[in-house]
């Protein structure tokens, strides 16, 4: 993939999801402790079942958030590769990730086999998250 074209998509991908994580911040959290965004100056006459939905809501809102910060860090991450000239190899083999991969995800780290393998070690409790080596 060309670098110039790489690096455009990239900083697109960086404003779009630094703009989620500002509205994000800015709808749904704010400065606001869990307290005081219920809305509520005591907790006493609010129902337990109501307290439990909006601790749901604001851990689902830190879930979304974190995910978001994990992407910009991707693509931080990717741009720096692009820097050192190594963006569009795979991590694992050094392999060239296929265009149409980049293409869908800008920010890949590691091809289509890697990336598999990586998910099934996450999802199987092995790995802790890190892709594994070549074999």
């Amino acid at each position: 993939m060309d670098s110039d074209l790489a690096r455009q998509r990239l900083a697109a991908e960086r404003d779009r999801l630094a703009g989620v994580r500002s509205s994000f911040d800015d709808e749904h959290l704010g400065d606001e402790s869990e307290s005081e965004s219920s809305g509520e100056l005591s907790s006493y006459d609010q129902h337990n079942a109501d307290m439990g939905t909006e601790t749901f809501e604001r851990e689902k809102d830190l879930s979304i958030l974190e995910q978001v910060e994990a992407e910009l860090a991707d693509v931080e991450h990717a741009l720096r590769r692009l820097d050192e000239g190594t963006y569009g190899t795979c991590e694992i083999d050094g392999k060239p990730i296929p265009e149409e991969r980049l293409e869908a995800v800008p920010a890949a780290r590691l091809c289509l086999e890697h990336q598999a393998r990586a998910e099934r070690e996450v999802r199987a409790g092995v790995g802790q998250g890190q892709a594994a080596g070549p074999e």
